[in-house]
């Protein structure tokens, strides 16, 4: 199902950012100029013979250890691009919404995307960018707030080791 007509169904407000085809909610967060922290990625996660939608931020890194433990033991693993493809047949590929639920998942959401009053995410192409309330996103998808992501650090510079003269 198209993300916006979903939306518009559920009456919440959001905003549409088309944009150059962004490969990763890094480069979506930089092309529509939006903190990271605020950028939404989805994650497909098998557990066993099933799947669940991690999302967090795009600053964020899945940390496997405290999935499991949000999962009660259930052993993750990263999804396969043949698997997303499969489930999010209407996306783009290198296009997954936060909305497990339009796919039959469970959603399980990192906390620390909960502070924000607004998150950005990507719709069903990697050309459209969606901004929304965030309380709307929870209320709509109702997902389960758990701890499992871990922040990325900051790429480093290298120094260089040529003397200037």
């Amino acid at each position: 199902m198209c993300i916006r007509d979903y939306l518009q169904s559920r009456h919440v407000w959001f905003e549409t950012l088309l944009h150059p085809p962004a490969p990763s909610a890094s480069k979506l967060a930089q092309t529509v100029h939006v903190s990271g922290r605020f950028v939404a990625k989805g994650v497909l996660v098998g557990t066993g013979g099933a799947y669940v939608l991690a999302v967090l931020p795009a600053t964020a890194r899945i940390d496997m250890e405290r999935l499991t433990q949000a999962l009660h033991g259930q052993s993750p693993r990263i999804a396969t691009e043949d698997e997303v493809e499969r489930i999010f047949g209407d996306c783009e590929r290198g296009a997954l919404p936060p909305f497990g639920r339009l796919y039959g998942l469970t959603t399980l959401v990192d906390a620390s995307l909960s502070g924000s009053s607004e998150i950005v995410f990507v719709g069903n192409s990697r050309h459209e960018g969606v901004r929304m309330r965030y309380r709307d996103y929870e209320a709509i998808e109702s997902p389960i707030r758990t701890r499992f992501a871990l922040a990325t650090s900051p790429r480093q510079r290298r120094n260089s080791h040529r003397k200037a003269g």
